[in-house]
């Protein structure tokens, strides 16, 4: 690393410039303890304010977190999730190349909530299979799901039946095609619960997702809530004027 003290551009932003070129070419690996404040301060003789500066707006933007009594670290890159396509988990992870798998939590057949009765648009005494997984990329926990399926899409559903993708499941047993679907976002932090199942710490970043999917025929056949971990995604959306 380089620091130009006579070029106009601020010293903390080429620390961060320099820094953000190592991480993204793998010079430093994710997980990297990278030096402090102090060495970094005493290496090019500048304040340790200006380096704190500059690890500060990287831990915002992502690129590296802290761990108190451990130092700062590179952060693992984020999955970058399009909000204009409709894939399962399952047919996201494999079109990253990633091994997706489940850890079921519960799986049960049970009557239609009445809070859910206008969302899938059933009736009183129709039954649903509720199932809340937690969802593995490569074997590493990126989310939580809790799905509501009703029992006249999803057949005889077991638990056998959910190592795969539900989606593709649910197309084959109805003959129906999956085709659009309606989700609210929102950020939030992770309860003691959810920590431990996602493997972080309690408080730290999640983002929550309450979605409904549809057939081609706009009949919903799924309401399912998510949350993901914050430190492992990132939603893009691409807007036209």
């Amino acid at each position: 690393m380089f620091i130009d003290k006579q070029s106009p551009i601020p010293m903390y932003h080429q620390i961060m410039e320099n820094l953000k070129k190592q991480i993204e070419d793998g010079t430093l690996a994710p997980d990297t303890l990278i030096p402090s404040e102090r060495e970094y301060a005493e290496r090019f003789g500048i304040s340790r304010m200006t380096v704190r500066q500059a690890l500060s707006n990287l831990v915002n933007e992502g690129y590296l977190y802290r761990q108190k009594g451990k130092g700062t670290f590179v952060s693992r890159k984020k999955f970058e999730q399009p909000l204009q396509g409709l894939t399962s988990f399952t047919e996201d992870m494999r079109q990253r190349g990633l091994k997706a798998s489940s850890q079921l939590i519960d799986f049960t057949k049970t009557v239609c909530p009445d809070h859910l009765l206008p969302v899938l648009q059933l009736a009183n005494d129709d039954a649903i299979y509720e199932l809340k997984r937690i969802r593995l990329a490569n074997d590493e926990p990126m989310a939580i799901e809790t799905s509501y399926i009703p029992e006249a899409f999803a057949g005889d559903l077991t638990r056998e039946r959910l190592t795969g993708s539900i989606y593709e499941y649910i197309e084959t047993q109805t003959g129906l095609t999956i085709a659009h679907a309606k989700q609210e976002l929102e950020a939030n932090v992770a309860s003691n619960e959810e920590a431990h199942m996602l493997s972080i710490s309690t408080g730290d970043p999640v983002l929550s997702i309450a979605r409904t999917t549809y057939f081609q025929n706009d009949i919903p056949f799924e309401y399912v809530l998510s949350v993901y971990r914050g430190d492992r995604y990132k939603l893009i959306h691409t807007m036209e004027r």
